[in-house]
């Protein structure tokens, strides 16, 4: 890997020449495909995300790096596969009770190394201001990882609390009871209008909708008296995803504002499906933790007017890894060949990319929250395994006993019907494609045996 010099040199281009657009992305924290009112939901209510819906291309098939939150952060960051920065987990590899692990899983790590160029010092480099407003989750203090300005990020994977006093090192209390997404809002919408003389990044990575579930009360009073839809049915992460969405709507106005609308990409998307016990995302199967679509399907919503037609939908398959690539071709300076994305330009302009296959990597233990028939055990929201994604065919592949699943998600998406022993063809494909990248990747795969194991 060479240093982050060299890249910064390859990549140090001049913009005065030409004009780039200023790139805003919003990061939600587990929150479920199925968790706005633009993409199905009756109960949540979601406004400004639905504007930005309608403004811009929603993507029906995209994909978050990972199942759970670190690793899904580090693959975003570095346009890179788990394999390539070695964080699979949030915390220890060895989760749940050791008597219940067939395999010595691989162990991880949970800060992302110095040596990997992030996408906010690949901006940096090419004259963007950066900066970045909530769950980081990769290393202490993100300003050393490319951001200029920093409001809360640090190594926490969710608050100590949604309202102020926050206790935060790296944002300052607010008024007692002040809450964390309206403050995150307010602060990138004055950091913009601050550096709207030059092109900017901002990236606000929410802390919502993760646990603790917090939201003002007479917000959460609001969705008490609504009829449930299905799995949305709790007020008060109803009224957490509504003050997200408030705060997104606080940045869309600064943008009107400043007649920066039109310069402006935009986009919206999770780190993973939602917490099990709050909210599912059906019919999807699955939730965080989990590598059927329900843990690793997100939304994914993106404005660029004057590229990407209102209202538009796009059925291709992406991947959060893609972001990098592209922001760095819309920044005008060259994609590295490290990266593992590809620049998602094509498909905002309607075009579509070129088929490929898409890869997760997870050779850790993740415990269930309760037995769950949608687990990969009832001990296991999953256990490690492989996957790929080509096509409309899907397989996992379970290190433990090299037990495979294959699902046609054009006909399947629930992922119900496991077509592996009716379509050997397939199977053989996927498998010798997914053993390929594993060995290109140098993909470690736990093979020792748990001597606390109890069969």
């Amino acid at each position: 890997m060479l240093k982050k010099i060299t890249f910064c040199a390859l990549w140090g281009l001049s913009l005065l020449s030409a004009k780039v657009p200023n790139l805003v992305l919003i990061y939600a924290d587990d929150l479920g495909y199925t968790d706005l009112a633009c993409q199905g939901s009756k109960f949540y209510e979601t406004p400004n995300l639905d504007r930005l819906a309608r403004e811009g291309m929603t993507f029906t098939q995209a994909y978050a790096g990972a199942a759970n939150c670190a690793p899904s952060r580090a693959c975003l960051m570095t346009g890179q596969y788990t394999p390539r920065h070695g964080i699979y987990t949030v915390g220890t590899s060895e989760r749940g009770k050791a008597k219940h692990r067939m395999l010595v899983p691989v162990l991880n790590k949970t800060v992302l190394d110095a040596r990997f160029e992030t996408m906010a010092e690949a901006l940096k480099a090419a004259g963007y201001r950066t900066c970045v407003a909530g769950k980081w989750h990769l290393s202490e203090d993100p300003t050393k990882d490319g951001f200029d300005t920093n409001f809360g990020g640090t190594t926490w994977g969710h608050p100590k609390s949604y309202f102020s006093p926050y206790k935060n090192p790296y944002l300052e209390d607010g008024p007692k009871g002040e809450h964390l997404p309206e403050r995150l809002g307010r602060e990138v919408s004055n950091w913009i209008k601050e550096n709207r003389g030059q092109p900017f990044f901002a990236y606000l990575p929410f802390y919502s909708v993760h646990t603790p579930i917090q939201a003002p009360a007479e917000l959460a009073a609001k969705y008490s008296k609504k009829k449930p839809d299905g799995s949305h049915r709790d007020p008060k992460y109803a009224a957490m995803i509504e003050s997200m969405d408030a705060a997104v709507g606080q940045i869309l106005k600064t943008l009107d504002a400043l007649d920066l609308a039109k310069e402006t990409v935009v986009i919206f998307t999770s780190d993973n499906g939602p917490h099990g016990a709050i909210s599912r995302a059906e019919p999807l199967r699955g939730t965080k933790g989990m590598f059927y679509e329900g843990g690793i399907r997100e939304p994914f919503l993106v404005r660029y007017p004057g590229v990407i037609a209102a209202g538009s939908k796009s059925e291709t398959p992406i991947a959060q890894i893609d972001l990098f690539p592209t922001f760095l071709e819309l920044a005008g300076v060259g994609v590295p060949d490290r990266l593992d994305g590809v620049s998602l330009l094509p498909a905002f302009k309607g075009e579509g990319l070129a088929e490929r296959a898409l890869f997760w990597h997870f050779p850790a233990y993740l415990q269930s929250y309760k037995a769950d028939p949608d687990s990969a055990s009832k001990f296991f929201r999953t256990t490690p395994c492989g996957v790929v994604r080509k096509g409309d065919w899907k397989l996992i592949r379970y290190f433990e006993d090299n037990a495979v699943e294959l699902y046609n998600l054009k006909e399947d998406l629930s992922e119900r019907n496991n077509q592996a022993e009716k379509e050997p063809e397939m199977t053989k494909a996927l498998l010798q494609e997914l053993e390929a990248w594993q060995v290109a990747t140098d993909a470690p795969i736990p093979k020792s045996r748990n001597p606390k194991y109890e069969e």
